[in-house]
């Protein structure tokens, strides 16, 4: 008899060692966002992302900075600052291959067209880490993680001021993480601009949204593909967010002016409508 007390007790302390220590990716909260990354071991994904064109950024008109992230570690990123003082920010947030210098020169053009008036910062989260071929894009995207990422944002927050409003902008795996970001930020976020980025399913998440949203897709695209793209919709729809969603006939990362099959009719398109999408919100 006192062996099968000792059993039960035994196996009642391992599942409570087991229930304590379940991992984050469990709970539901914003750090249990995979996001792309669950693409990182696809092949036909890896594939379709041919190695990116050698670009090198002249003249930049921002620099480099360092801030503090929230679990106390440094953080990266791109900052290109208002021509005068602004609580205004656009938060680029890069695709698959990490923060190179085709999204600081977005960071760039961005900041031109809406006359200096904004913020822009083009976030880093790899820590520093810049793929050059798919093999290891796949791969920082994969070990990507998403209590980090969280953490980067939070910091990026506060860098910005209690006073900040903040537009988050991506693509591919910073599309699904500017909506993140956007859900994140709370009343603190203006708006939502996605490229082809993975969409969230939680509808009780999309509540909590603030600002709106422009989500840019491809018709053609086999992972980010119409049937998620217009449940998305529906969702947005049911959770009352203001939204636009605009499918072009185009493949996912249509807009990478590193990808050898950019389209750059519909990446122009796709830019002008984010840019009345921005200026709408900041009233700039």
């Amino acid at each position: 008899m006192k062996k099968i007390i000792s059993l039960i007790a035994s196996v009642a302390f391992l599942g409570t060692i087991g229930f304590a220590q379940q991992p984050s990716c469990c709970k539901v909260t914003t750090a249990s966002h995979s996001g792309m990354a669950v693409f990182s071991s696809d092949a036909a994904f890896r594939k379709a992302h041919k190695s990116p064109k050698a670009f090198t950024l002249l003249n930049a008109k921002g620099s480099m900075i360092q801030f503090d992230a929230a679990d106390g570690k440094k953080a990266n990123a791109y900052l290109v600052k208002a021509s005068s003082p602004s609580n205004k920010y656009v938060f680029l947030i890069h695709e698959w291959w990490g923060l190179n210098d085709y999204i600081k020169k977005d960071a760039d053009k961005l900041y031109a067209d809406l006359g200096g008036k904004v913020n822009i910062m083009a976030l880093d989260l790899y820590d520093g880490k810049v793929a050059a071929n798919r093999d290891s894009a796949a791969a920082y995207m994969g070990a990507a993680s998403a209590t980090r990422i969280t953490s980067i944002l939070n910091g990026a927050f506060t860098f910005a001021g209690a006073k900040a409003e903040i537009i988050s902008m991506g693509w591919c795996f910073g599309g699904g993480w500017a909506l993140q970001s956007s859900i994140l930020a709370g009343d603190k976020s203006k708006g939502t601009i996605m490229y082809y980025g993975m969409t969230e399913k939680d509808p009780a998440k999309l509540k909590n949204l603030k600002g709106d949203v422009l989500g840019i897709f491809g018709t053609k695209d086999k992972w980010i593909n119409p049937e998620m793209v217009a449940a998305f919709d529906k969702d947005l729809t049911a959770a009352g967010k203001k939204h636009i969603i605009k499918s072009f006939d185009a493949d996912h990362a249509f807009a990478n002016p590193s990808n050898p099959d950019f389209n750059k009719v519909y990446t122009e398109e796709a830019w002008a409508m984010s840019l009345v999408f921005i200026k709408k919100a900041f009233l700039v």
